[in-house]
């Protein structure tokens, strides 16, 4: 099979205008936080507990069509001896892989961050395709500022997800690319507009720079939101922002926007995916336009969970729920009342 099918049969069964992406990739650190806010200790056997809940949900696969590990859950199994990478596509979700390294300060640049991890990511590529790994992750953060991010910050990032990018499908392993304006501060939402329009015009500017096929990617961004510190938009407000930005930067050639959720809550981040939505299908927007959301679909599982056997059943439907929503909010039908 060539490079160029491989990633075709990706695509296709990643992208479609129902199902969306399980981001379940938190590294270590992040896992300990979230474990430690129900008293669950963050042990190698209490993380292969939690993600084999997530991965054996019932009917899961109607609604996630990808799922993104941390590298130590290639190896995991569920208590039956299945190889979690074998679970989720028993269940027709594309097993994929964090492969970025964490970020630290650019140099040059205060204020500023960079992702570290190009070094080897090739013969990481490989392992982790032999893995089951069929897409991989990569984020770069952008901190904003009344100077941040820097032209040498949005240049520097943008050349390290298109590096990325272009070694992954040189492996036949979809890259999704995720550049993220962080919601910290204190900013109005038309600063978060500008600075998405000039980080992703400089995304797409390095892609075509390393030749990467926009047809073979998936696109991770934030949302168009005010800072944490600032007001709240509502949804209607946050749709307009957004798609505004997307129809100026994104081509058309790429296949979707899966967004992140950003530290939005759960039900925050399925009004605003809807919103999006309707107004996107008002617009006729070229891409879908779906999520790849991590602690906004996770959240609830785990404070359901709560680490105990007897729970394993209400976290996967506190799962299922949140992913069922967020379905038919990728459709543009979900409504508040649904909730209940």
């Amino acid at each position: 099979m060539s490079i160029k099918t491989e990633l075709q049969n990706t695509i296709a069964d990643m992208v479609d205008d129902k199902r969306g992406i399980l981001a379940a990739d938190e590294s270590s650190p992040t896992i300990k936080k979230r474990f430690d806010g129900i008293n669950v200790e963050s042990s190698e056997e209490n993380r292969r507990i939690y993600r084999s809940l997530l991965l054996d949900t019932e009917d899961l696969g109607l609604y996630i069509s990808g799922v993104i590990m941390f590298e130590e859950t290639l190896t995991q199994k569920d208590n039956n001896g299945v190889l979690l990478p074998e679970l989720a596509w028993s269940k027709k979700i594309v097993p994929g892989v964090k492969v970025d390294k964490g970020k630290g300060p650019l140099s040059g640049a205060p204020g500023d961050l960079i992702t570290r991890g190009l070094d080897g990511l090739g013969e990481r590529l490989e392992t982790y395709k032999k893995q089951g790994a069929r897409f991989a992750k990569w984020r770069e953060v952008y901190p904003v500022s009344t100077h941040n991010p820097t032209p040498l910050g949005r240049s520097a990032n943008a050349e390290m997800l298109a590096r990325y990018a272009a070694v992954c499908q040189e492996k036949g392993i979809v890259p999704i690319v995720e550049p993220e304006v962080l919601m910290d501060g204190d900013h109005e939402i038309q600063r978060c507009a500008d600075v998405t329009t000039q980080v992703l015009h400089a995304v797409f500017h390095a892609l075509h720079c390393h030749h990467v096929s926009l047809e073979h990617m998936i696109l991770k961004p934030n949302m168009v939101l005010p800072g944490k510190a600032c007001r709240t938009a509502g949804a209607e407000e946050v749709a307009v922002a957004t798609i505004k930005v997307l129809r100026r930067t994104v081509p058309a050639a790429v296949p979707s926007i899966n967004f992140l959720s950003g530290g939005q809550g759960p039900e925050e981040a399925t009004i605003n995916l809807n919103a999006i939505n309707q107004l996107g299908q008002q617009l006729k927007a070229p891409w879908q336009l779906s999520i790849s959301y991590g602690r906004a679909l996770q959240q609830p599982a785990l404070h359901a969970w709560q680490g105990k056997a007897e729970n394993i059943s209400a976290g996967q439907q506190a799962l299922l729920k949140r992913a069922r929503l967020n379905s038919l909010a990728h459709q543009g039908k979900y409504e508040v009342s649904m909730e209940a």
